[in-house]
């Protein structure tokens, strides 16, 4: 049984606008880790909030564990078996990390609020900290803390709004691989809103993209990354540049050349290519006739921006033992070792 299922959900706030979710309809696991990302705006939290029961969708079904929340009947958000964790942790200022723990299992014995918070302290790591207050820890203890207060009761699903987003960047990298491998150990059905796409190419186990509340692709981390299905999870996704090219007998020709790659379209199609930094070679060569603009170093390798002789940029990843100076004239070209993204008219082909 899936542990939940959505099913042709829309969501409008007003009646003269484009709905915030329209028509997204997927089916999770159980165990499973599912990634809500996309640009502002494109309803990733207005799904997030439907799940949970803090908003009514419109149309469609909500199905938790396979048990109808919304859509035919309402099943408010306290009895649908969700935690959250919010962005703002939203702890108890006048409880200690103990007492925020096991608010959620008011109604149980006192040895079951023991024992479960105490291992719950334990799994995150904090049970040396349990008698502080929230204004005493880190923001990686407190979102430890949002999160041990989350899976207390035992919930069929676990919801992750931007849980990170209050964390510089050192601290988020380390909170999230502890974040990850606690929901791992507990084997917890999780979806996680996030605008950082690197953050959901680790965190997920399958990414549903959203754009302008419609559902773009959902797929796993690794396809949604090299076989995007649209132009624009592509350009969402890898810092992209795009190269326009015509279908040739030899594959595809672009300003760069002939990329020998076969794809199903007439001769003389006009075609994009993604092109991500670490497609693209580049040597340099007096007389040619793109350009070097610009090199950002990023420590063991330097990122180029480089102008071709049409105006059009692109960006190549190079060794930092290579350094170019702004004006070098380059010679590029790709040989990336794998099929380049193709789209006609905004859509994938092979």
């Amino acid at each position: 049984m899936p542990a939940l299922e959505l099913v042709a959900l829309i969501k409008r706030y007003s009646l003269t606008g484009q709905p915030a979710v329209n028509q997204v309809s997927l089916t999770m696991n159980l165990g499973e880790i599912l990634g809500l990302v996309g640009p502002s705006g494109c309803g990733k939290t207005s799904t997030l909030r439907l799940i949970a029961g803090f908003e009514r969708p419109d149309a469609g079904v909500i199905r938790i564990n396979g048990k109808v929340v919304a859509g035919g009947q309402w099943v408010a958000p306290e009895k649908r078996g969700v935690g959250m964790v919010f962005q703002d942790y939203a702890l108890f200022p006048h409880l200690t990390v103990r007492q925020n723990v096991g608010f959620g299992l008011k109604g149980q014995t006192r040895e079951k609020i023991e024992n479960t918070t105490s291992y719950l302290l334990r799994l995150v790591g904090l049970d040396g900290l349990d008698a502080r207050y929230p204004h005493e820890l880190s923001g990686g203890e407190r979102q430890r803390v949002a999160l041990a207060r989350a899976l207390a009761p035992e919930p069929v699903l676990l919801l992750l709004d931007e849980p990170f987003s209050n964390l510089d960047a050192d601290r988020r990298a380390v909170v999230r691989e502890q974040v990850r491998a606690i929901l791992r150990s507990v084997r917890a059905t999780a979806i996680f809103v996030t605008h950082d796409q690197e953050e959901a190419l680790f965190m997920c186990d399958r990414i549903a993209l959203l754009n302008q509340g419609r559902l773009e692709q959902l797929a796993a981390p690794e396809q949604l990354f090299h076989r995007p299905a649209s132009r624009f999870v592509a350009e969402f996704l890898g810092h992209t540049d795009f190269l326009p090219g015509e279908i040739v007998a030899e594959g595809i020709l672009t300003e760069i050349g002939v990329i020998g790659q076969k794809v199903a379209l007439p001769l003389g199609t006009h075609v994009e290519l993604a092109m991500r930094a670490d497609d693209v070679t580049l040597t340099p060569e007096v007389g040619a006739k793109a350009l070097v603009l610009a090199r950002h170093f990023k420590g063991a390798q330097n990122v180029y921006r480089v102008r071709l002789p049409s105006g059009r940029l692109l960006h190549s990843l190079q060794p930092h033992t290579l350094t170019l100076r702004p004006g070098t004239p380059v010679r590029v070209w790709s040989d990336a070792g794998h099929p380049l993204a193709c789209f006609y008219e905004g859509e994938a082909v092979e």
